[in-house]
């Protein structure tokens, strides 16, 4: 039974918050916002680019792709596999990106994310979609209609891609404080700019 004290007693600030979303949810939702956007500028660029570029540049284009889902793939891995002691000194000495490097590494679950299944999965798509196009051009070029074509294209991309990924796993792993440090002094750079 309330007293006459508990009637009387103000409410505290953390009675009148209204109940807050769960903090795992978070970060998923804003993923998926990113990544409808981020491939949606991608596919546009992709498209823009396509529209009027030659056999061989399209295939530039292509290996454009693949080399941007490979080198993502291996920041989201060195991220992981980064050890914060160095950064710390460099830190202590003001060195320009290692502060940056600190916070990749602090929320590795979060930019290995962003690197590997955002960037990664969106650049494998794109890369799809720019191969059928290549695939479509060689046919016409060629003068040829057949599967043997689309396959070898396919397979060309898929050894490319996954060919690519694991040498850059395997040097994401052993370089794993350089690749760090170069991406936080590319992030201080933009930071100084703005």
């Amino acid at each position: 039974m309330d007293t006459q004290d508990d009637i009387r007693k103000p409410k505290t600030r953390a009675e009148h918050k209204p109940a807050k979303k769960p903090s795992w949810l978070s970060w998923p939702i804003r993923v998926f916002f990113i990544s409808i956007c981020l491939s949606a500028a991608l596919s546009v660029i992709s498209s823009e680019l396509l529209s009027a570029a030659s056999l061989a540049a399209s295939f530039a284009i292509l290996a454009g792709f693949i080399g941007l889902g490979i080198l993502f793939d291996i920041i989201g891995v060195a991220v992981t596999a980064a050890d914060e002691k160095p950064f710390h000194s460099m830190a202590s000495h003001r060195e320009p990106g290692a502060k940056e490097a600190l916070r990749l590494i602090r929320g590795a679950d979060k930019v290995s994310s962003f690197c590997n299944d955002v960037v990664g999965d969106i650049c494998g798509i794109v890369s799809g979609t720019t191969a059928a196009v290549i695939v479509v051009e060689l046919q016409r070029h060629l003068s040829v209609q057949g599967v043997l074509l689309s396959l070898a294209v396919t397979a060309l991309v898929s050894g490319l891609t996954i060919g690519g990924k694991a040498l850059g796993k395997t040097f994401a792993m052993s370089c794993s404080t350089k690749v760090v440090y170069a991406v936080g002094r590319v992030i201080h750079v933009f930071h100084r700019e703005k």
